[in-house]
């Protein structure tokens, strides 16, 4: 008789009571549903930031593709470049003419020449090398001489010249007619 009372005293029940799936079970007077707010707002707000960041990478090229940029600067009729004085002899200078660059240059002997400073060849900003004494595109080695003719490399085409204008010690470049 002794024996069985200890044996019922150490065997316990080894099963819970089961509860069905749809109850509502209440752990410190909150669903069982909302027992982890932080951790599912917390998955929330990283997927919908991801989806914000998503959705961003991909409009925001086509709506700059879409809408035009705003025109800047000179509309490209006649821009003022400055003073002639401002200008070293043998030297040559880039500035903005409408949506292009253009190259103002002084020769050595005072003469101000103005061409639009892309390359015929790739459309590349070509300068003014001193050393040279010549108009110099970096990108493939094309070479022009200070009338704007093509003389070396790849440029199929002489670059397009600009009227230079020097009134009252200024220096105005514009669009030939």
């Amino acid at each position: 008789m002794l024996q069985q009372a200890i044996l019922r005293s150490t065997i316990r029940p080894t099963h819970t009571p089961t509860v069905p799936l749809d109850a509502e079970v209440h752990l410190e007077g909150r669903k069982q549903e909302d027992a982890h707010p932080g951790r599912r707002g917390f998955l929330e707000l990283v997927f919908g930031t991801s989806l914000a960041g998503l959705i961003a990478s991909v409009a925001y090229p086509v709506i700059r593709f879409l809408v035009p940029p705003a025109e800047g600067g000179e509309t490209g009729s006649a821009v003022l470049i400055g003073r002639l004085d401002d200008i070293a002899p043998d030297s040559g200078q880039i500035f903005r003419f409408g949506r292009k660059p253009g190259l103002l240059i002084r020769t050595a002997d005072g003469e101000v020449k103005a061409f639009e400073a892309t390359c015929t060849h790739l459309d590349c900003i070509v300068q003014y090398r001193k050393d040279l004494g010549l108009i110099w595109c970096a990108c493939h080695n094309g070479q022009y001489d200070l009338n704007g003719t093509n003389i070396a490399g790849p440029p199929p085409r002489p670059l397009t010249g600009l009227r230079v204008d020097v009134k009252d010690g200024e220096v105005h470049v514009s669009r030939l007619v």
